[in-house]
């Protein structure tokens, strides 16, 4: 019996949770989780060379091979660019499976500073974008494509979370409370 998979496609700055929520949905529906942080840093760490977009190249293959297999894929990345963005889409559907762009950000620029220069790492040897870096980053607006947007300003991971779930017409399930966890873990 043939399955159908989904690629949930995160996008977003650095520091504004996307990590935190990404990682809840794929160990809550069960997916493969891709953070392109951990492919990116893991190139740098084994073949030593400055990495560029190697590792969004080898995320598609990825995600591609686990799609066709009908697993749903989690992709947990900047995804900045038009190009980048029309890439994971065609991954999805080149793989027969359908994807969902979501985008996480926090329109609260004190409190996405907070988190950017706050934050730990839990990446062996990946060092943190500055908040310099994350507000100069080049970041292309979204324009047509059908998304999801998730504002975390102001509210727990939890509540984000929670907020995802409801914007997926996924229910509830259990979850953490807000008082559980009021933290961002990673970003």
């Amino acid at each position: 019996m043939e399955r159908s998979a989904v690629l949930y496609i995160f996008s977003g700055l650095p520091g504004v949770g996307k990590s935190s929520i990404a990682s809840r949905l794929a160990a809550y529906i069960t997916a493969a989780y891709l953070r392109i942080d951990t492919l990116e840093q893991g190139l740098r760490d084994l073949c030593h060379y400055d990495v560029t977009s190697e590792g969004y190249r080898i995320g598609y293959r990825l995600v591609r091979d686990n799609l066709r297999l009908g697993i749903s894929v989690v992709a947990d990345c900047c995804n900045p660019l038009t190009l980048t963005r029309r890439e994971w889409q065609d991954t999805a559907l080149e793989a027969g499976a359908e994807y969902i762009n979501i985008i996480v950000h926090c329109s609260d620029a004190s409190q996405h500073r907070q988190r950017v220069e706050g934050r730990g790492c839990d990446i062996e040897n990946l060092t943190l974008p500055s908040w310099d870096d994350v507000v100069n980053r080049e970041y292309h607006e979204w324009n047509a494509e059908a998304h999801i947007v998730i504002d975390t300003a102001g509210k727990s991971p939890e509540k984000s979370f929670r907020e995802l779930l409801q914007a997926l017409d996924m229910p509830p399930g259990e979850t953490l409370s807000d008082e559980a966890e009021n933290g961002w873990f990673n970003s």
